[in-house]
């Protein structure tokens, strides 16, 4: 499974990086590092939604204090 967030300047003032770090802490704490891989995109096309994130080629939109919910409900979903 592949998750891509947008680290472009938008994204970045919104919270990219506590969003990585929040799911690179996951994805640890899950022992998904052999499920699981993060990348780095800059501008995915969306700056008014928000953080962008892509996980198989899905767009969500995120907020650091979505970062939980998006994790359990859409990558633990997928991986069961």
């Amino acid at each position: 499974m592949v998750v891509t967030i947008c680290v472009g300047s938008s994204c970045h003032l919104k919270g990219s990086r506590e969003i990585i770090t929040r799911l690179e802490t996951l994805i640890s704490e899950y022992k998904l590092k052999n499920q699981v891989e993060l990348n780095g995109a800059f501008c995915m096309g969306q700056c008014v939604k928000g953080v962008c994130v892509k996980l198989d080629g899905e767009l969500f939109s995120l907020s650091p204090k979505d970062t939980d919910s998006f994790f359990h409900g859409e990558v633990l979903r997928r991986l069961t």
